[in-house]
């Protein structure tokens, strides 16, 4: 906590300004100006209650970017929004819901359909399973992965290494807001060069020297 992993990806996504440097996408400067580019990358919040509109049903919250980027309309948007939440294993029982009305776990889903629905080619996904119960924190893991192995790029956001070392291929260590390391995740976690990465790496139970 405190490294600045969530600033960066506010960053990442346009949500915050940065105060120096430049933010690059694909080697190309990032620019949220523009409507198409800003629906390129979308951002899941750790926060399930606060990152939906708790005055809209479900359907509405993943209708409304469809229509709002691509124009669909009546029965063209209704299969579309229904096929997104599909993918995210959600029913249509939920589109006439609240997210009040919904479990945590169903909240998360509904909030990478949302981030889905306007087909975006980098995900920030922000500790997107630390208030979730274990058993969830699981499936919402597992569904990420899926999306990723279909070709959707992802960017974790998480202080769990266990859970780096089972989802990411690459992966940048932070601390008071700058990059201790980075690279791919094997190596890095193989044989860390920086004495803060090799120090968070001891102390995940199990792990030789954790406890």
């Amino acid at each position: 906590s405190g490294s600045g992993k969530t600033t960066a990806a506010r960053c990442v996504a346009g949500l915050e300004a940065p105060d120096e440097g430049r933010i690059l996408i694909a080697g190309e400067e990032a620019d949220f100006t523009a409507k198409a580019k800003r629906r390129k990358v979308q951002y899941i919040f750790q926060d399930t209650y606060g990152s939906l509109n708790p005055r809209m049903r479900i359907g509405r919250i993943i209708r409304e970017p469809i229509w709002f980027h691509f124009g669909l309309a009546g029965e063209a948007l209704e299969n579309e929004a229904r096929k997104i939440l599909g993918l995210v294993g959600l029913s249509r029982a939920v589109e006439d819901k609240y997210p009040h009305e919904l479990s945590g776990g169903q909240r998360q889903r509904a909030g990478i359909a949302r981030a889905l629905a306007v087909k975006p080619e980098l995900l920030i996904a922000d500790e997107p399973v630390s208030s979730l119960d274990v058993s969830v924190q699981a499936q919402i893991l597992r569904l990420l992965l899926e999306l990723n192995r279909e070709g959707l790029s992802i960017l974790l956001i998480t202080h769990d290494l266990r859970v780096v070392s089972g989802l990411a291929d690459y992966v940048a260590v932070m601390s008071g807001g700058k990059i201790e390391e980075q690279g791919e995740t094997a190596k890095v976690f193989g044989a860390p060069e920086s004495l803060y990465t090799k120090a968070l790496l001891e102390a995940i139970p199990g792990r030789r020297g954790g406890n």
